[in-house]
This record gives structure tokens, C-alpha cells and sequence, in this order.
């Protein structure tokens, strides 16, 4: 069995790190929305930084680093 060659192998890596940083906006993204539902249920960004023991900046952050595309959130965190 031949080794792959090196360039190869840095192709497969650069493949799985698009995949997994498109993965990961996904993830960013459904997190955010679960985020603006605590809000909506719990009434603040610092009820639900409370109830998930993070702090209320990192909250406001994931929310607004990945605001979900118009679903009609008014709530600004």
C-alpha cells in the first residue's frame, strides 16, 4: 500500500475543516435561536444567562453574532 502523497493529505484535511466549520455555523446558528427562545420564554437575556450559568455578554454575543435570518425577533440582547 503506497502512502498518500502529502499534498493529498493536506487537500482531505482542508475538505473536513470546511466541513466541519459549515457544521459549526450551523450549530452557532441553532444555538442562537434556542437562545432567542429562552428569552422569549424567560423575559431577558440575564434570565437566561442565569439559568444556563454563563455570563449575560456571552449570551448576547452567540445571539448576536448569529442572528437568525427574519423570523420576526425584536427582542435585542
Amino acid at each position: 500500500m503506497n502512502p498518500s502523497r502529502w499534498q493529498d493529505r493536506v487537500q482531505q484535511e482542508d475538505e473536513l475543516l470546511q466541513q466541519l466549520r459549515t457544521k459549526m455555523s450551523h450549530a452557532g446558528q441553532r444555538r442562537a435561536e434556542a437562545l432567542y427562545q429562552g428569552v422569549a420564554e424567560l423575559g431577558s437575556v440575564e434570565a437566561v444567562a442565569a439559568e444556563l450559568g454563563i455570563s449575560r455578554p456571552a449570551v448576547s454575543k452567540a445571539m448576536r453574532k448569529n442572528r437568525p435570518a427574519a423570523t420576526g425577533h425584536t427582542t435585542t440582547p
